[in-house]
C-alpha cells in the first residue's frame, strides 16, 4: 500500500467518525463541550498536519547529504560543455 493510500484511508476513517458524531445520529446526545471541541476539529487537523510538514521538510533539509563526487562530475561536465561551446564559436 503506498504512502497516499494510507493517508487517504486514515483520512476517510477519521473524516466518516468525525461527521457520523457532528451529524448526531438518534439515541446520542453528546454534551455541549463534547460538541464545541468537535466541530471545528478538521481545521485543528488541518493545522496540525501543516505543522507535521513543515518540520519534517525542515528536518529533512537540515539532514541533506552532500554529494562531492556528483558535484565534481558536474562541474567537470560543465567545463567540457564550455570547451566545446568555444571550439564552435560560442563567447562566454
Amino acid at each position: 500500500m503506498t504512502k497516499l493510500a494510507q493517508w487517504l484511508w486514515g483520512l476517510a476513517l477519521l473524516g466518516s467518525a468525525w461527521a457520523a458524531l457532528a451529524l448526531e445520529p438518534p439515541g446520542l446526545h453528546l454534551p455541549a463541550p463534547f460538541r464545541q471541541a468537535l466541530l471545528p476539529l478538521p481545521l485543528y487537523l488541518l493545522v496540525a498536519f501543516g505543522c507535521y510538514s513543515l518540520a519534517t521538510v525542515g528536518y529533512r533539509l537540515a539532514t541533506f547529504n552532500d554529494c562531492e563526487e556528483a558535484a565534481a562530475e558536474l562541474q567537470e561536465h560543465i567545463r567540457v560543455a564550455r570547451a566545446e561551446l568555444r571550439q564552435r564559436g560560442l563567447r562566454f
